[in-house]
């Protein structure tokens, strides 16, 4: 299974986003997170994933006759690739794109809905901006911007620490004939 078609079906990309920052957990606890998802599909999904090598079993312990897995992401494998990306059709992108909106949208929606939102508070916001940029700038902007994100995405989960997604869309804005 391509990585696309594996990583963006919508309870799939939610079980790998339940374990970005550095967690590991178990399916009891990953369904207790995604308690909407019915437990026969979760643990297909994560079947599934750990077949592909995304999730990798970091741990087991028996649990009244039943083996409790802890799993972690493999990040690495929990993307897709330039090459695929680039034997992607504009249909496959456009649908890509979709799924990646929708799970944005979703977990905005699941924020919204959970108690009291304050965004300010929380620290959530949402913006857009327009850079003018040659190659070579928008190069050293994505190299700045690991500089600043590298570090960050190693720390562990610990006391104080909140878990907080970070979804990036960078996308060039379509020509018109005042560009220059």
């Amino acid at each position: 299974m391509a990585s696309a078609d594996l990583l963006l079906h919508p309870v799939r990309l939610r079980i790998v986003k339940a374990f970005l920052g550095d967690r590991a957990l178990t399916t009891s606890q990953l369904a207790e997170e995604l308690d909407d998802v019915p437990p026969g599909s979760l643990y297909r999904h994560v079947a599934l994933l750990a077949k592909a090598g995304v999730l990798q079993v970091v741990a087991e312990r028996r649990v009244r006759g039943a083996v409790e897995r802890t799993y972690t992401l493999r990040l690495f494998t929990a993307r897709i690739g330039p090459d695929e990306a680039k034997r992607m059709s504009a249909e496959e992108h456009a649908q890509a794109f979709m799924v990646y909106v929708a799970g944005m949208l979703a977990d905005a929606d699941r924020y919204l809905a959970a108690g009291q939102p304050d965004p300010a508070r929380d620290g959530a916001s949402y913006q857009v901006g327009a850079l003018w940029l040659t190659d070579a700038e928008f190069a050293e902007l994505l190299h700045d911007l690991s500089i600043v994100f590298q570090p960050r995405l190693a720390n562990p989960p610990g006391p104080g620490r909140k878990r907080r997604m970070v979804y990036t869309v960078l996308l060039p804005a379509p020509e018109t004939g005042s560009d220059a």
